[in-house]
């Protein structure tokens, strides 16, 4: 098992950031590999036990669910897989001089964490843009 973390730092307000965040119906605005997202059950807000998948761009269909959600510390962390192979993405939003910072720390098979990184680190830097 493979971790790496990034982060990317921005002018948006950390509110902002936790919003686009919380809101799934958000994630394809900020994250170029998503074009949307099918949720199971009622609500459109992350929380611990939901479960859906991303539509990638391509069609490509990701199972995910969110393992855990702290909105006051503004973190959150789900798990997504494609057969056999999961990856944990850990997020996190914070103030930081000028605006804010976003983290992340993946979790899974060094290939995959690999070939994700630079896609995740393109997110990161649209998530926290104005």
């Amino acid at each position: 098992m493979t971790h790496l973390s990034l982060h990317a730092d921005g002018p948006a307000d950390p509110g902002t950031v936790w919003e686009r965040y919380a809101d799934t119906r958000l994630w394809s605005t900020w994250s170029p590999q998503i074009s949307r997202v099918e949720l199971e059950g009622a609500g459109d807000r992350i929380a611990t036990g939901l479960r859906g998948r991303v539509i990638a761009i391509g069609g490509l269909r990701v199972p995910f669910e969110v393992t855990s959600v702290d909105a006051e510390a503004m973190k959150w962390s789900w798990r997504v897989r494609i057969g056999p192979v999961a990856v944990r993405l850990d997020h996190g939003v914070a103030a930081h001089p000028g605006g804010v910072r976003t983290t992340l720390d993946l979790h899974g098979l060094l290939p995959v964490v690999a070939l994700y990184a630079p896609v995740a680190q393109l997110a990161l830097r649209r998530l926290v843009s104005a």
